[in-house]
């Protein structure tokens, strides 16, 4: 059985700060007069508590998200455009580096998986833009579970028959996937692009800045 690399999407791959700040820019022109990282943190913020409750769609959530952070600002969303962000969701762009990496790694006999907070059909969309088969596509929507859970980690486990050594998780955020799939014996490998202190109780198999440099250092691992 060939090894399996798994990826976070959002945040990953796909520039996910620019989308949702493109989605706020285009759409409530108020929100020019707001630095990004207000924002950012607001969405931030807002996501992670809406998801503590009870499971939807992420087209839902981030509905309810975009709205939590308009109110909090005192902007509103124009009528009929609750949606925003969900809508533009499929346009967002994938990091320069990624699409030939992607290539790479699949061209040395690896499969591909995703694991993401992401209805389907908002994930085929994105898929489009990665142009690069993937083998394994596990969604929130399929598991009606959210990351940090362990569902995502635990299906892509079953995947290799269990074995954990068949496995690497390639991921931007600490939150929803380093610290879990270490918790679970997952190699892991932290796509650090923002510089962030690696915290002393958080040890990934490598910290690199691009996914160009975590498909370098998987493949270096095998040589």
């Amino acid at each position: 059985m060939s090894q399996l690399v798994t990826f976070d999407c959002y945040g990953t791959l796909v520039d996910w700060e620019a989308g949702i700040l493109g989605a706020f820019r285009g759409t409530i022109p108020e929100s020019a007069s707001v630095a990004d990282d207000e924002i950012l943190d607001a969405f931030h913020e807002a996501q992670n508590t809406l998801k503590t409750s009870e499971y939807r769609r992420y087209r839902q959530l981030l509905a309810e998200t975009a709205s939590h952070v308009a109110d909090g600002f005192g902007w509103r969303v124009p009528a009929g455009q609750e949606d925003f962000v969900g809508r533009s969701l499929p346009e967002w762009r994938v990091f320069p580096d990624v699409v030939d990496a992607l290539r790479r790694l699949r061209a040395s006999g690896r499969r591909l998986g995703i694991l993401s907070n992401i209805d389907n059909d908002l994930l085929a969309g994105t898929l489009r833009h990665l142009a690069v088969p993937i083998d394994l596509k596990v969604t929130a929507e399929s598991l009606e579970s959210y990351k940090p859970a362990p569902a995502h980690f635990e299906r892509a486990l079953e995947a290799v028959e269990g074995d954990g050594r068949r496995l690497v998780h390639v991921a931007q955020s600490l939150f929803h996937d380093i610290r879990t799939a270490l918790d679970l014996g997952i190699p892991v490998v932290w796509v650090n692009r923002k510089r962030e202190p690696c915290p002393p109780d958080v040890s990934p198999s490598a910290e690199v800045e691009d996914v160009a440099s975590a498909v370098a250092w998987v493949l270096s691992e095998a040589s």
